[in-house]
């Protein structure tokens, strides 16, 4: 139930009624008392109708007249509150709807009367709303009375009842024609439409129409009336009516229910017949009117209807073309001239204004524009309507431009603030325009020609929002702000552009979409829809092709004005925005006229931005010649001429790059402004996105792009994009930031330009491709003849759109290679580099691209991209080589598992590259050829392989690059260790090939020619390979030379097990002996001359500053590389039946190498002897760190097997060396002994050991600098040799042999050493170390004494041979030996380089080999040999040097070293030579010992003076055990010795116990100095030895008595002689010295004494008691001496005395 009719509301209604009526008669009760009667009457009637009926409503409708009346009555009586209570209470029952017609009536009579009496006038109003609004009870006269009423009430006095009663009559209106709608949708199903009326002229009633229609046309056809100024036919009663409402009115009917007059024949003819007349009629004024006519024809009654009419013309004209065209086409085309003619410029500012925003009204509805389109432009004798809109907006804007535009007043420029500002109650409310007099750059605007227009913010884009059409309530001409008329004609343009490319656009599309569909059902194979669907297609086609007609009728009427007017505004523009919006323009234009295939307009459009993105008068050649042709095709408008108006030169816009132009002779800078980036932005997108249809246009606009890219510095990057330039490039390119940061955006969208190429179609494609290559033609005649940077852009382009349309490739491979190739040969470097840049790069992409089917099957594809790259080989500039080399190598990288076929090209391109090519040329070849060896050797047949040694071995010989040699030379390592690992196949496929080319050559009759022929080909191909390897070792460059030294022995050492066992013969003689002959040849001649530095600057160290140098290092190499595979491949070698040859020539030219001048070469040659000696030397302790690491040769033979065995393959024999050498832990150097079992072999290897052993230490005869003198390392190598020689030769080795090796030994210890070496050989001279050299000499000496101690008696002979080297050896501790006539330095004085050469310290030497004589003697000093040879004689004998030298000797410890040595010795000797005393074989050694004893005692070399006490008193304990060892050995065995020995040693004693003072001691040290110790023990054993033994001859104890008798008589004379001296000297004390001696004395007696009472006393002679007493006096006259130290020596010396003191005896005599 609706909110009315519920049970509440009715129940409520009735409550307010009867409320109502209670008031009312309350009212009236006094003044009205009928009407109160009424009233109460109405009460008593609404309770009955209440109380009977269950439809209250349904029955109060029924009576409603009778309700209504007492609220009639009411409103009769005029008084303004009862008036109020009743209009109320009737307006209650109007919206509950329960009025019937009668009372509706009776309610409207009675309104009418308080209207006329002026009463509630807007309580009427309303009431009359309610009325008609709830429902449709009130309808003709009643409605049109009701109408009548609201009009009259719009023309009272006052204004607010005016509008309220305005408002009214429009909503009322609104009802009226609502009800003709809601009655058609009533009647819609039932009733069909009524057929034609023709032509009705009665105009008062329209029978055929139904009662809502009706009162619809009634008032309809009076308003026409009332505007026309003629009397309403049914609206009754009319006093005034205003035109203008009468317009607003008809104009808003129009607008709300066209479909009211479209589907009534009755109004369509009231539109035909009176409004389109109507509105010609009164457009007539403005027609005829010119500005400046002051007076106007208006025939209206109203003041001044000029503006106010005219604008609601255009309104109502607006509405009638939008909603009724189909109607009024003939009426349409007058309005539209009509229009057209209020554009000119003779009209007022105002007509112009809203004309324009009715034209644009018309502009934002492209449907209709294409029909005026088919309805006139396209009919023969009709007016070119829609032309004629387009060419007026543009004369128009142009007629701007030209007159100066002065508004109603006579506005100059400076004046348009206060226009502007006059007009701010207006829609323009843009606050840029009130500040405008300020500074009229912040507008947006155009200018052009002095002429400043801004531009205003009108209308939001699509949307026709006028601002003048729709001021209804001004009555004067309002002012129109500058700019505005512009504004809107701009925006007309933009949205007719807008409209009718998208609807065109639209419709394409749709038609392409259906044409695809039926082209796709027709293509089904059902039989019976097949003729249906034809029939389709072909009515289809039909429709398109009118479509079509229309379309392009409607670009080619369109199209010459808008390029006019937009070329025209894009040049004056200064805004973004604005500039934005024309180019849209333009480019949406160009698009759809590519689309429709018209190429003049498309042509003409991208000419127009074209010449927008570049500098004014550019000169361009292909644009000059489109816009030629453009010009001359002026058109006239309205008989009014119309140019395209060429660019004004003076813009004002930013300028934001300067930059050259692309010419062949140099120009000045031009500059590009924003605007022109702006343009270039467009031009970029419109070949983005419109590519497909610019057909031949891309000349235009690819010719733009590049002169662009080119006055913006961008260069060509990777695949072809653009990418900002260096500044460098061009001098005079200057670019704002502003277009700094646009320019990676500028380039992206290049880029993307030509990728969107791959969506073109094959035709398209090709028009594009045309075009860049003629473009690029063009860039190639102006980069000839000069070096001038060319311009890339063209090529850059060509290569980005071959790249993205891979997929279809072949369709442009041939004319786009073609063309790159002839730009490869162009004489301009940039340009070929480019040409060549994009050419691979192309070969690259569409190898690696997925084709389908894929590359590998299809060949003839892959031919067709691989050759170009073969062409380019015919080109000899190098740069395009190296691209085309670069481009191989990238090849490889990404194609070379399926190149198959393309080998031998690809070889063959590395391979054409020459020695005189270049480094950069070389280098890039070699690159390809690397990776070739690195990844692709498998892949290649295997009769390549040879190509690719020789290939490389030619890299190797190269001599531009040295890095390139060396790893070539890598490579052929890295190709022989794929021969290697995959030498089984190989070899099959060697095989399998060898077979065919011999039975070719059978066939033919002729030899299998190729090297080493008889050798099977998987050996030739190794034997190839060291051949190579070969040549490379004799390069003139050392480290290539060392490097294929290297390798070759790496290889032949890894890989030679291999081969076979008869080819190890072509390897020695034809390989390595044959390279060594070479090598030793090329050494031996070499140039001495230094090297001042190995190229640029690089310095070389002194060792290879000389060629000579560098060819030893070499010569090192190779003798090493062929020792180690004798030594390695022995077991291989040895078979082969001329090995002993072999050995012998080895062993020769390692002798030469040896004896060469060279330290290096000569120390490497001996390393070379001991490994083919098989002298594995175990690495040595770490204590030893100046052992020449250069003799353990072990490591390169284990890597050597250890390498070879890991590779996979199991070596022929299993027990390799390098296992061999495993078994080894000890610390002796193992011996091979199964290796060489010939002992010819040994014996050869001897003597060359002797002959490179005596030649390299005989001394020099003459000296002078350049005395070659051999290194120690090298007389140390030398030396080592032997023991491991001499243990396979020992059984042979004879004393003779064994004098050569002392010789050599002699020789070797005696070489000096260079004063540059000796700080790394010598130790510094405070340590005693021994050095290598001298170490290997003892331990040779120790090797052989060791055979001869386990050998058999023959060999012991050789016992004092030993003995004579070593004390040779010793005697260098105090004598160093010569070395010929060479003058050394001892090593002290050898400050820097004063000495050429310096003498080693031999003390630790001569000290070693002492000990080692020592030892040796020890174990041999019974010896038959040794005691014949008087060993023990030549020892003492050699001792004497140092012992008689003692102090004197070069280092102090040899003497000690030599006592201590003796001391041993006689030891052992001594028992040994009595036991052979009778022999006489040691008569001579007694006289020799003696002079020893009596040298060392008693030396003439005095101590040094820093000596200290504690020093002198070891020194002086070494002396008495001396002395010791004389009364324990010697003397007790006097009668085994000879009595002149004996003698000897008492006078020796004699001598020591007798004090010598010596003079230079200072006075506390004398009496320790004086070897007290010494004196005493000497003393005591000449007393014991006197006394204490029988006296076996009268001479011995003469000898001792003597001696007794001297010492005391010495004694009484120092005593005496003292006495005297102290008497003399009175107080002053006597000298040191003497009181020391005196002390001495004094001491030495008491001694005497004690030891004369030790003795038995029968063995004291008589006379010595005597001279001792008798000394008793002269020692108590010392008593008075003056010293307390003499007193105390002297009280000691008396003591003993008291043992004398006896009673005298009878027989005692004193």
């Amino acid at each position: 139930m609706s909110g009315t009719s519920s049970p509440e509301a009715v129940k409520k209604l009735l409550e307010n009624m009867q409320g109502d009526l209670r008031g009312l008669s309350l009212e009236c009760r006094k003044k009205f008392p009928p009407v109160k009667e009424a009233a109460e009457s109405g009460i008593i009637k609404v309770k009955t109708i209440a109380a009977r009926n269950t439809d209250i409503l349904a029955a109060l409708k029924e009576n409603s007249s009778e309700v209504v009346q007492p609220f009639l009555m009411g409103c009769g009586t005029k008084e303004p509150k009862i008036t109020q209570l009743c209009l109320a209470a009737i307006q209650r029952l109007m919206s509950h709807e329960v009025v019937s017609e009668a009372a509706a009536g009776n309610i409207i009579n009675m309104l009418w009367q308080l209207m006329e009496n002026s009463l509630e006038e807007l309580k009427l109003l309303q009431t009359v709303l309610v009325l008609l609004t709830t429902n449709t009870v009130v309808h003709d006269d009643a409605l049109s009375k009701a109408i009548v009423l609201c009009f009259r009430l719009h023309f009272t006095k006052d204004n607010i009842t005016n509008n309220t009663a305005a408002a009214t009559v429009r909503q009322v209106v609104t009802v009226v024609f609502e009800r003709v709608v809601a009655e058609d949708e009533r009647y819609k199903d039932t009733i069909d439409q009524p057929v034609a009326v023709q032509g009705n002229s009665n105009r008062r009633s329209v029978s055929t129409l139904k009662p809502c229609a009706k009162d619809a046309y009634m008032l309809f056809q009076d308003l026409c009336q009332l505007v026309n100024a003629d009397a309403p036919y049914w609206l009754v009663g009319m006093t005034e009516m205003t035109r203008t409402f009468g317009l607003e009115l008809l104009e808003s009917v129009l607008n709300d229910f066209p479909q009211v007059f479209l589907q009534h024949q009755e109004f369509s003819f009231l539109l035909k017949e009176r409004v389109c007349p109507l509105v010609i009629k009164l457009f007539s004024p403005n027609i005829k009117f010119r500005q400046g006519s002051s007076t106007s024809s208006s025939p209206a009654p109203v003041e001044k209807p000029y503006f106010p009419i005219c604008m609601r013309l255009l309104r109502v004209v607006s509405v009638l073309i939008k909603q009724f065209y189909r109607l009024l086409v003939t009426e349409c085309e007058i309005f539209l001239s009509l229009l057209v003619k209020f554009l000119d410029a003779d009209k007022p500012q105002w007509l112009r204004a809203v004309a324009v925003e009715s034209i644009h009204r018309l502009c934002v509805q492209p449907q209709l524009l294409r029909s005026f389109c088919q309805s006139y432009d396209m009919k023969q004798h009709s007016t070119k309507v829609f032309r004629d809109i387009v060419n007026a907006l543009g004369s128009f804007i142009q007629s701007l431009f030209l007159v100066p535009s002065t508004g109603n007043t006579s506005a100059t420029p400076n004046q348009t603030g206060s226009n502007a500002s006059g007009n701010t109650g207006s829609a323009q409310t843009n606050p840029g325009v009130l500040g405008m007099g300020g500074g009229a750059t912040v507008l947006p605007a155009f200018e052009y020609r002095g002429t400043w227009i801004p531009i205003l913010n009108v209308t939001v884009q699509g949307s026709a929002k006028a601002t003048y059409l729709e001021m209804l309530d001004k009555v004067e001409p309002p002012t129109i702000p500058e700019g505005y008329a512009m504004s809107v004609a701009f925006h007309c343009l933009l949205d007719l552009v807008r409209g009718i490319t998208t609807m065109i656009e639209g419709e394409l599309g749709e038609a392409e979409t259906v044409s695809q569909t039926t082209t796709d059902t027709t293509s089904l194979p059902a039989q019976s829809s097949e003729q249906q669907d034809l029939q389709s297609a072909s009515d289809q086609s039909e429709q398109e092709l009118v479509s079509r007609a229309v379309w392009e009728e409607m670009v080619n009427a369109c199209w010459c004005g808008l390029l006019a007017a937009l070329s025209l505004l894009l040049d004056a523009s200064t805004d973004e925005a604005a500039t934005e919006n024309i180019l849209k323009a333009e480019l949406t234009m160009a698009a759809l006229c590519g689309r429709l295939g018209l190429v003049t307009s498309r042509d003409a459009f991208i000419t127009a931005i074209c010449k927008g993105s570049l500098p004014p008068h550019y000169a361009l050649t292909v644009l000059n010649s489109t816009t030629a042709a453009l010009s001359s095709k002026s058109y006239s408008i309205q008989g009014q001429n119309v140019q395209m108006i060429s660019p004004s030169s003076e813009s004002h816009q930013q300028v934001v790059a300067v930059g050259q132009p692309l010419a062949l002779q140099p120009q000045g800078t031009v500059m590009l402004t924003s605007k022109n980036i702006q343009c270039m932005r467009t031009l970029l997108n419109l070949a983005h996105c419109h590519g497909a249809v610019l057909g031949t246009s891309w000349q235009l606009v690819l010719a733009t792009l590049q002169h662009l890219v080119w006055i913006l510095g961008l260069k060509p990057g990777v695949g072809g994009a653009l990418k900002p330039g260096r500044a460098v490039e061009g001098p005079s390119t200057v670019l704002t930031t502003a277009v700094m940061t646009d320019l990676p955006v500028i380039s992206n969208i290049l880029s993307r330009l030509f990728e969107s190429s791959q969506y073109l179609d094959d035709v398209s494609l090709h028009h594009l491709i045309n075009a860049l290559c003629s473009l690029s033609l063009e860039a190639m005649d102006m980069a000839y003849g000069n070096n001038k940077e060319p311009s890339l852009f063209a090529v850059a382009k060509l290569l980005e759109t071959g790249l993205v349309n891979m997929h279809r490739i072949e369709i442009l491979w041939r004319p786009l290679t073609g063309h790159l190739l002839e730009v490869c040969q162009h004489p301009n470097s940039r340009m070929r580099e480019w040409g060549a840049e994009a050419l691979t790069s192309l070969i690259k992409a569409g190898l690696t691209f997925s084709h389908d089917p894929p590359l590998s099957q299809n060949q003839r594809l892959q031919l067709l991209l691989l050759n170009p790259l073969k062409e380019l080989s015919n080109i000899s500039h190098p740069d395009i080589r190296i691209k085309q080399l670069e481009c191989v190598l990238q090849i490889l990288q990404s194609q070379g598992d399926s190149l198959g076929p393309g080998w031998p090209l690809v070889l063959g391109v590395m391979g054409a590259i020459r020695s005189d090519q270049g480094e950069s040329l070389i280098r890039t070849a070699f690159q390809c050829l690397q990776l070739v060896v690195t990844d692709f050797l498998p892949t290649m047949p295997c009769t390549c392989l040879q190509i690719v040694v020789e290939v490389a071995g030619s890299f190797g010989l190269h001599n531009q690059e040295l890095n390139i040699s060396l790893t070539s030379i890598g490579l052929l390592w890295n190709i022989s260790d794929y021969f290697f690992q995959r030498g089984e196949i190989i070899e099959k496929e060697l095989n399998k090939e060898e077979a065919v080319l011999q039975k070719q050559a059978e066939e033919k009759g002729v030899m299998l020619n190729r090297p080493f022929h008889p050798a099977p080909p998987f050996d030739c191909l190794w034997l190839c390979l060291y051949a190579k390897l070969g040549e490379l070792c004799v390069d003139p460059r050392p480290a290539v030379r060392k490097s294929a030294g290297q390798t070759l022995f790496s290889t032949i050492g890894a890989h030679g097990t291999l081969l076979q066992h008869s080819t190890w013969h072509t390897v020695i003689w034809k390989v390595l002996f044959h390279l060594l002959d070479r090598v030793r040849e090329s050494s031996t001649t070499a140039d001495k001359e230094k090297i001042e530095s190995g190229g640029g600057n690089i310095l070389i160290h002194h060792s290879r500053d000389t060629a000579e140098k560098q060819w030893a290092e070499t010569w090192v190499l190779t003798l090493a590389g062929v020792a180690r595979i004798f030594n390695t491949r022995r077991y291989l070698l040895q078979p082969l039946g001329d090995f002993s040859q072999a050995w012998d020539v080895l062993l020769d030219h390692i002798q030469s190498a040896a004896l060469s001048k060279n330290n290096e070469v000569s120390l490497a040659a001996l390393k070379s002897f001991q490994e083919i000696l098989q002298i594995v030397s175990p690495v040595r302790d770490s204590e030893k760190p100046d052992t020449p690491p250069a003799i353990n040769v072990s490591v390169p033979v284990v890597v050597g097997t250890t390498t070879a065995t890991s590779l996979g393959r199991s070596f022929m024999r299993t027990d390799s060396i390098g296992e061999r050498i495993g078994r080894y832990s000890g610390s002796e150097p193992p011996v091979i002994t199964d290796e060489i079992e010939d002992l010819n072999l040994w014996w050869a290897a001897w003597n060359s050991w002797y002959r490179i052993g005596s030649e390299s230490t005989r001394p020099p005869i003459t000296c002078d600098k350049l005395t070659f003198i051999p290194s120690q390392p090298f007389l140390t190598a030398l030396i080592q040799i032997f023991p491991a020689l001499y243990q396979h030769i020992k059984t042979g080795f004879s004393m003779d042999d064994l004098h050569k090796l002392g010789v050599i030994l002699h020789s070797a210890v005696s070489v000096p050493i260079s004063s540059d070496a000796s700080p790394f050989i010598l130790p510094s001279y405070t340590e005693a170390v021994l050095t290598s050299l001298q170490e290997a000499v003892l331990t040779a000496l120790d090797v052989l004494q060791k055979a001869i101690c386990v050998g058999s008696e023959s060999m012991q002979i050789m016992y004092p041979a030993i003995f004579d080297q070593l004390l040779a050896f010793v005697e260098f501790s105090c004598k160093p030996p010569q070395y010929g006539q060479l003058e050394t330095k001892h090593i002290a004085n050898a400050k820097y380089n004063q000495a050429e050469w310096v003498a080693l310290n031999y003390v630790p030497f001569a000290e070693r080999s002492l000990e080692v004589v020592v030892d040796l003697y020890q174990k041999t000093a019974c010896h038959k040999a040794v005691v014949t040879e008087k060993v023990l004689q030549n020892i003492i004998k050699t001792l004497r040097i140092p012992l008689s030298l003692k102090y004197s000797c070069p280092s102090e410890s040899t003497w000690k070293l030599a006592v201590s040595s003796l001391l041993k010795v006689l030891s052992i000797g001594l028992p040994v030579a009595r036991q052979h005393a009778s022999s006489g074989k040691f008569d001579s050694m007694w006289p020799e010992l003696a002079n020893t004893f009596e040298d060392f005692l008693f030396t003439k070399s005095t101590p040094p003076d820093n000596l200290s006490i504690q020093e002198f008193q070891k020194n002086e304990s070494i002396d008495v055990e001396v002395v010791q060892l004389i009364s324990t050995e010697i003397l007790p065995y006097a009668n085994f010795i000879p009595k002149e020995f004996v003698g000897q040693i008492m006078t020796m004693l004699n001598k020591g116990s007798i004090h010598s003072q010596s003079s230079s001691f200072t006075e506390a040290e004398i009496d320790i100095r004086m070897r007290e110790e010494f004196s005493k023990v000497c003393f005591e054993t000449l007393l014991q030895f006197s006394f204490s033994n029988k006296v076996t001859t009268p001479q011995e104890g003469y000898i001792s008595r003597m001696a007794l008798s001297v010492l005391l008589k010495r004694s009484q004379d120092v005593l005496h002689r003292y006495i005297e001296d102290e008497r003399l000297s009175g107080k002053c004390p006597l000298p040191r010295q003497q009181v020391t001696e005196i002390i001495f004395v004094l001491k030495a007696v008491s001694t005497l004494i004690d030891s004369l009472k030790k003795t038995q006393p029968e063995n004291v002679d008589a006379n010595t008691w005597a001279q001792v007493i008798a000394l008793y006096p002269t020692l108590v006259e010392c008593i008075t001496c003056s010293s307390s130290e003499v007193c105390s020596a002297l009280k000691e010396a008396l003591v003993p005395f008291k043992d004398f003191m006896h009673p005298p005896a009878s027989k005692f005599c004193y």
